[in-house]
């Protein structure tokens, strides 16, 4: 250890001699104990290796190491072991280098290739022996080693693997007969939590693991993957008997349930997950023999259960779940199958057999199969029957409603909420009464681990259970308490949010949840220095959850204990979260209560001023960027419900904001102002040009003027803004601008396309004194460029979405013939009506592209330009564009790129 500490710093240029000591004592027979040190110091040194050092180290090395590994009857395992360790360490560096130096790596491999794949097979193929770490640990070095060399060089070991294959299976097979006796059954000793002298681990469980990981890289290997495709199905069957339970696992998960739903939801590194992981792989790289395969092992093992059932063998219910396990954790795969047309009448049948089958067994003596059962019939609910469906409906409600062991509720909880969304909920509705107060129970006694998947179950029966309106209601205090307890743990108060709020959907549940919530939130809000932290920014989420979609008596409840405390968090307080909390919770106030909120103060005006005091400090180029970040948001909904109240602070409302996003480090917040430029330019039609006047009459540092600016940053910015009705608003808003014909239109230049600054790689020092230079365009041009753009992307998502069943090269065949025809069939007809029907698949397709996460639902529920069908929009633009001057948007269509050219023509033509 003292050695290769010091080689780590001095080795090899202060210590040129260190590897020739450390090679002489290797080889040096006769002193064993000189050879076992000389190779652990080697094997922490080489732990550490570049590029520089491997390519000289391995011809020097090398032939020791395989005088080493080849001599069984002279080393013993751990020396050999740990030369292996070495070869593994050289034989990774060389496959990172292998990207860069071909050749070079080429050259030290491939003399290496044979004589090594000769020693590993030589180890591999002697069956593995029980209860002998040291037989495992020189296999599992055996197997990261090929696992290296089947990533990183395997066009040079087609043939040479060929041989390997018989000795990695009696490997594979043999190692599945010790793991059943030492870890599934237990009866003899699996090393489980074991380590060596060096710190390594070697149970049976880490060398298992191993080797499904070898195997899962030559099945993703196209070249090796191909070797195995007449094997797949013993493949296949064999792996899924490594997914039984181990006699650990039962012990743990009976006796601490939260550990059961921990090591699920977590995939937590096992020789179960890591058997998935390569079945997954199967499906994926092999198709339809795949596909097949997992369904005949299925098919296998549930015969072999039921003879060993028959049998009165005990353990035969770990075959049925791990059959089970692996049929569910494919779900997505097996599903996506079924979908492309492959027949998978014999996999319904199959799940169906399966569950129904087991369903007979007693869930008090298996209950982690009736556990099994539950998940894998939600996982495969779109292809059961009805009638099956109803009856392990039927099944989880009851066991969550009676005495069974806990594995069993867990396995309920997992099926219901895939279950419930589809039942019928007015037979239910007496077994659902029944679920409240047995879920509430489990709430009390849930970990951190086991109240994401109860609070997901219970969000389901929320609802399913519309019309039982006292018992949804009263679960309210227990979830309050739950969201109180984990209000700075993200995961679980969001969880509890969302009970909540489909409590509050539940019709009649509004007034009582407001009223039950309100004494508990107002002391917190209203003394905010006072409490723990998380704890306001927690309650000023959950006040904007009971705002949203509030009717105006509630709205009017909240705000007379509330309102004035969120105005004074946004002025006064320096947590950025707790600002941006309050920032979201006023806009909820302004959408849903309007101009009543000034009419529910004592004094309109001051009201009003307070809102607009919070638009100042959230406009405030001082402040941080994350504290301004839904300032936008806020105000947009002044903008759109107190119209007449801000018309006199426009001018003051547009110099604020200039200022803001010129301060602005968050290009989130930038683009969230430029949707506000964009709403107010949709207010000021017909009188678009009077509002570009205000921009001109308005300075901006280091810019002609405020229009200059924003036009500048808008251009920019407008690729990156997110979300359906952002993106509509600030496109639309563009082609208004441009309709306008004002003046300062073509006398502003905005930044083009990156003009390419010769060849070769552009380093910081070159970046430094050469930077990116871009064409200057007239601001129409980019208008115009950005415009066609849109068009362009919107016809591309529906071109994707009309041939995504087809062969992908057959949509790249003819680009420009597909183009022209989509394009075509939106433009306008010799009558010259649009195709409407067109238009409004692309406003779908369109709508569905947008992540949700960029949606502002205040925004796009209360304004009614989220309306506007955008394909529509944008080719009335360009025909009426070329209608009223044809010749300057010819003009204008020179300075574009080619696809944007295609886009506007193709709309254009007859």
């Amino acid at each position: 250890m003292a050695v290769a500490s010091i080689a780590v710093y001095d080795w090899p240029e202060l210590w040129p001699d260190l590897l020739p000591v450390l090679l002489n004592l290797i080889n040096n027979q006769t002193n064993l104990n000189g050879v076992h040190g000389a190779m652990r110091c080697l094997a922490l040194v080489c732990a550490d290796l570049d590029d520089k050092m491997v390519p000289t180290l391995i011809p020097a090395m090398f032939p020791s190491l395989m005088k080493v590994v080849s001599s069984p009857q002279i080393y013993d395992t751990y020396i050999r072991s740990k030369a292996l360790s070495i070869v593994y360490s050289c034989t990774s560096v060389l496959g990172t280098m292998a990207g860069v130096y071909k050749t070079e790596t080429s050259s030290l491999i491939l003399p290496m290739i044979k004589p090594w794949m000769q020693q590993f097979s030589s180890i591999l193929e002697i069956p593995v022996q029980p209860e002998n770490p040291d037989d495992w640990s020189i296999r599992m070095e055996v197997l990261k080693c090929l696992n290296q060399f089947v990533q990183n060089f395997s066009s040079f070991m087609k043939s040479e693997f060929e041989v390997l294959l018989g000795p990695l299976w009696n490997t594979f097979i043999s190692s599945l007969r010790v793991y059943e006796q030492a870890s599934i059954e237990g009866t003899e000793d699996s090393y489980d939590g074991r380590y060596d002298s060096d710190g390594s681990e070697k149970s049976l469980d880490s060398f298992v693991i191993q080797l499904f990981e070898l195997l899962l890289t030559i099945v993703g290997n196209s070249r090796l993957g191909q070797l195995l495709v007449g094997n797949v199905k013993e493949l296949v069957y064999h792996t899924i008997a490594f997914l039984q339970m181990t006699e650990q696992q039962v012990h743990t998960w009976t006796t601490d349930v939260n550990q059961f739903i921990a090591d699920e939801e977590d995939a937590t590194y096992s020789c179960r997950i890591s058997g998935v992981l390569l079945l997954e792989e199967i499906v994926n790289s092999f198709g339809t023999e795949g596909y097949m395969a997992i369904v005949d092992a299925a098919k296998q093992w549930f015969t072999e259960s039921q003879t060993r059932k028959m049998s009165g063998i005990a353990s035969w219910w770990r075959l049925r779940e791990a059959t089970l396990f692996a049929l569910s954790s494919l779900s997505e795969q097996l599903l996506e199958t079924e979908e492309t047309g492959f027949e998978s009448a014999s996999l319904k049948h199959l799940v169906e057999q399966l569950v129904s089958e087991d369903s007979t067994a007693g869930p008090l003596e298996y209950p982690f199969l009736y556990a099994r059962i539950f998940t894998t019939v939600a996982k495969f609910s779109p292809m059961l029957s009805s009638g099956a469906l109803e009856h392990f409906l039927y099944m989880a409600m009851k066991a969550l409603t009676t005495n069974l062991p806990p594995p069993l509720k867990v396995g309920a909880c997992r099926a219901l909420p895939q279950l419930l969304p589809e039942a019928n909920k007015e037979i239910i509705q007496p077994q659902l009464v029944d679920l409240f107060p047995s879920l509430t129970d489990l709430l009390m006694q849930a970990s951190d681990e086991t109240l994401h998947m109860v609070l997901e179950t219970l969000l389901a029966v929320v609802k399913a259970a519309h019309a039982s309106l006292g018992l949804v209601e009263s679960i309210s205090p227990v979830i309050l308490n739950i969201w109180a307890l984990h209000v700075s743990d993200p995961f679980i108060s969001i969880d509890a949010l969302e009970v909540l709020e489909a409590i509050k959907g539940v019709p009649g549940c509004m007034h009582p949840l407001v009223s039950r919530i309100l004494p508990y939130i107002g002391p917190i809000l209203n003394k905010p220095q006072e409490q723990a932290d998380g704890l306001v920014a927690g309650s000023l989420d959950l006040l904007t959850m009971l705002l949203k979609n509030a009717p105006v008596d509630a709205i009017k409840a909240i705000y007379d204990v509330c309102f004035s405390a969120v105005i004074k968090i946004i002025l006064q307080s320096d947590d950025h979260s707790e600002i941006q909390n309050a920032t979201e919770c006023l806009s909820a106030f302004v959408s849903g209560g309007r101009e009543h909120v000034l009419a529910w103060g004592s004094d309109s005006g001051s009201t009003m001023r307070s809102l607009l005091d919070v638009a100042s400090r959230l406009l405030d180029p001082n402040l941080e960027s994350s504290g301004s970040l839904f300032v936008g948001s806020y105000i947009l909904q002044l903008i759109l419900h107190l119209p007449s109240h801000m018309a006199a602070h426009i001018r003051d409302l547009v110099a604020a904001i200039v200022r803001r996003m010129q301060s602005a480090q968050i290009s989130g917040l930038k683009s969230s102002l430029l949707v506000v430029f964009s709403r107010l330019v949709h207010m000021s039609v017909p009188n678009v040009g009077q509002f570009i006047d205000l921009l001109i009459s308005i300075p901006a540092e280091g810019h002609d003027n405020s229009f200059a600016y924003v036009m500048s940053e808008w251009t920019k910015q407008q690729g990156e803004i997110q979300g359906a009705y952002q993106i509509k608003v600030t496109t639309s808003a563009l082609a208004l601008l441009l309709t306008s014909r004002h003046n300062e239109l073509a006398r502003v230049h905005v930044q083009g396309h990156l003009i390419k600054s010769g060849e070769g790689i552009t380093t910081r020092s070159k970046a430094k004194s050469a930077p990116d230079q871009w064409v200057m365009l007239p601001l129409p041009t980019k208008i115009v460029g950005l415009l066609a753009d849109a068009l362009s992307e919107i016809q591309e998502q529906v071109l994707a979405g009309d041939e995504e069943d087809s062969d992908w090269e057959e949509v790249h065949a003819d680009t420009i013939d597909n183009d022209r025809e989509f394009l075509q069939s939106v433009s306008v007809s010799a009558s010259g009506r649009h195709n409407y029907e067109h238009l409004e698949a692309m406003a779908k397709v369109f709508n569905e592209d947008q992540e949700d996460q960029y949606e502002d639902d205040l925004l796009s529920i209360t304004d009614p330009l989220n309306q506007i069908n955008l394909s529509n929009y944008l080719v009335d633009f360009f025909v009426n564009f070329s209608r009223s001057d044809r010749q300057l948007l010819d003009h204008i269509c020179k300075s574009l790129n080619q696809s944007q050219q295609n886009a506007i023509q193709m709309v254009l033509q007859r």
